[in-house]
């Protein structure tokens, strides 16, 4: 693969896939499809008429797992193109794998697609119509598929161990053997498959495999098995079924039976393009299905620096306990994503310009941040927060304002407000103790600092100008206090100092209606850039800094904060209300991302 690359960089991403739709439609390639409905769907069109959507698409999970960034790449992808050209896009559960679907995914992926923006509907002449589809609901008539390919004599009954299977494949350089299985009539395949059907022989015992060629050099071609024998409670058809197709032969007649015109998925199943187009071939000469059928394209997945995709080791995160679930905002799971504070416009947006291309490479993190910059820069309301606190003491202040007095301030939410509408404010006070950032105290200030040292003048931001006169120490020398005075106007000698040049302003809280609050600052789950590329161990690379948890003060408008509502903590970047654990009284903040990577820029 290449190096990490930043495709934000082009005026307008690639996506060879709307030079293919264009052609296809310029060519009326699907034009003559006429509208079947699918098993299960109540066809809201009449059989036979045309097909009234210019193309259609499909995003097709497996129910095994959450899902990741990798798949909302995807699902932009299938749903955009789809609302771009007029057309439709398919929800559909690829659930032929009972042994590890359950209904909490199904429930989760429906969630996830509706969050980033999207629906599986149409509305064609004021007939509504969902389209939410499982690949169980045509097991009825890919077993029917399977006993016509064993009738015509192009699939057979394998009764090889699957060490013997696997010795018999050949390899690169081999071809294979053919199985002594092979050579069976179809009325003894046929009789063998209904025996498997009807739970007569253990699992694993046998498979039903297509005859098609064990010299070819595309080893998927060499005789692939399409049906196997396990008994498992399936999540949607139950106890009905114990033998169950395999994928790469429910994935083409799911596309054919929806009348999907393009089949688009990674480059990981290029190789299996050719026995797609083979049983759709096939299926279509015995009159099964309808031509024109689907064609599939290959699109390079998404490669994101510093987060890994695999569902296995996701899974593994989670079951050892190394984060707190799928929705860990340090995962890079859609709901991981969501609580971490992620937009769906940030996830289009970025999924826009990383484009589509048949060529891996990898996208660095900071395009997603960018993206989500880009979209919160005026979106987000500004407070002030301080994330390590030491408190300051203005020792003027019951001389100047008055004992107890609280000064009300007021800054703008946002500094740059939607055009034609005013800046919403937020209010707050200040008082002789406020919170400032430890840092922005020295008491010997090495060259070129600018803040809090003795002696020297800084603004309160939105408040006043003051200097500072030294602090307080514990027992071990740790600063505990700051001391300050209020620094009156030059000309008019009341407190506010408009005329006093200073070189700093600095984020503080006041002590009297600042509120305490747990925030979590959250970092990159991987120190290596690629964490599991080339085989290496992803544990060995996790980062020991990915999650820190600080009490913190924060500005009351920030207290008064709605679950899921995002923020920019001035100076320090963007957070989020937890979207769980935040309540009234009791607020919870998560990092989303700095103002700029930091640490992290390449």
């Amino acid at each position: 693969m290449n190096a990490p690359t930043d495709d934000t960089t082009s005026a307008k991403p690639s996506n060879f896939l709307r030079a293919i739709i264009d052609r296809d439609l310029e060519q009326g390639t699907y034009a003559s499809r006429r509208w079947a409905g699918t098993p299960g769907d109540a066809a809201h069109h009449a059989a036979g008429e045309p097909d009234p959507a210019k193309i259609r698409t499909r995003f097709p999970p497996e129910p095994n797992g959450y899902l990741h960034i990798g798949h909302a790449k995807s699902i932009c992808l299938n749903f955009g193109l789809a609302r771009d050209y007029g057309g439709v896009c398919h929800l559909r559960f690829d659930d032929t794998n009972p042994e590890k679907e359950e209904t909490e995914y199904v429930n989760a992926i429906i969630d996830a697609v509706k969050w980033l923006g999207f629906e599986w509907t149409s509305n064609f002449n004021g007939q509504a119509q969902e389209h939410l589809y499982y690949a169980s609901n045509y097991f009825d008539f890919m077993y029917r598929a399977a006993e016509y390919l064993i009738e015509a004599g192009l699939a057979y009954v394998d009764e090889q161990t699957p060490e013997e299977m696997r010795a018999n494949r050949g390899d690169f350089a081999t071809p294979g053997k053919d199985s002594p299985f092979r050579s069976r009539t179809p009325a003894e395949n046929l009789a063998r498959f209904r025996e498997m059907r009807d739970g007569q022989h253990a699992d694993g015992s046998m498979v039903l495999r297509a005859k098609i060629d064990m010299a070819s050099p595309n080893i998927n071609l060499r005789d692939p098995a399409i049906y196997r024998i396990r008994r498992a409670t399936h999540h949607n058809t139950g106890d009905k079924w114990c033998i169950y197709p395999m994928y790469t032969f429910a994935h083409p007649i799911e596309d054919a039976l929806e009348q999907i015109t393009h089949s688009i998925c990674t480059l990981e199943f290029e190789d299996q393009r050719p026995f797609y187009d083979w049983l759709l071939a096939r299926l279509a000469e015995g009159g099964l299905l309808q031509q024109p059928t689907p064609h599939q394209y290959e699109f390079a997945r998404l490669n994101l620096t510093y987060v890994i995709t695999s569902k296995r080791k996701l899974k593994q995160l989670v079951d050892e306990g190394t984060v707190s679930g799928w929705d860990d905002p340090r995962m890079p799971t859609i709901v991981g994503l969501r609580r971490r504070g992620y937009t769906p416009e940030a996830l289009q947006l970025f999924a826009e310009r990383i484009g589509v291309t048949k060529s891996d490479s990898w996208i660095d993190y900071s395009t997603l941040d960018i993206a989500l910059r880009d979209d919160l820069e005026n979106k987000a309301h500004r407070g002030m927060v301080v994330l390590d606190p030491v408190k300051l003491t203005l020792s003027n202040w019951d001389e100047v304002m008055g004992a107890g007095h609280l000064e009300p301030c007021t800054l703008p939410a946002l500094p740059h407000p939607p055009e034609g509408q005013a800046a919403p404010p937020r209010h707050f006070t200040i008082g002789k103790e406020v919170w400032i950032e430890r840092e922005d105290f020295e008491e010997v200030p090495p060259k070129g600092y600018k803040r809090l040292f003795p002696g020297n003048k800084v603004r309160l931001k939105g408040g006043y100008v003051i200097e500072c006169t030294g602090c307080v120490k514990d027992a071990d020398g740790r600063v505990t206090e700051v001391l300050a005075t209020l620094v009156p106007d030059t000309k008019s000698g009341t407190p506010g100092a408009d005329s006093v040049k200073v070189k700093a302003a600095i984020t503080w809280v006041g002590v009297a209606d600042g509120v305490a609050a747990e925030v979590r600052i959250y970092d990159r789950l991987f120190t290596d850039p690629q964490p599991d590329a080339g085989g290496k161990d992803f544990l060995a690379a996790l980062n020991p800094d990915s999650k820190k948890v600080v009490t913190a003060y924060v500005e009351p408008s920030l207290a008064a904060a709605l679950p899921d509502q995002k923020f920019q903590f001035e100076r320090f970047g963007y957070f989020v209300a937890d979207r769980l654990d935040h309540q009234p009284g009791k607020p919870v903040f998560n990092k989303i991302t700095g103002l700029k990577d930091g640490n992290w820029a390449k």
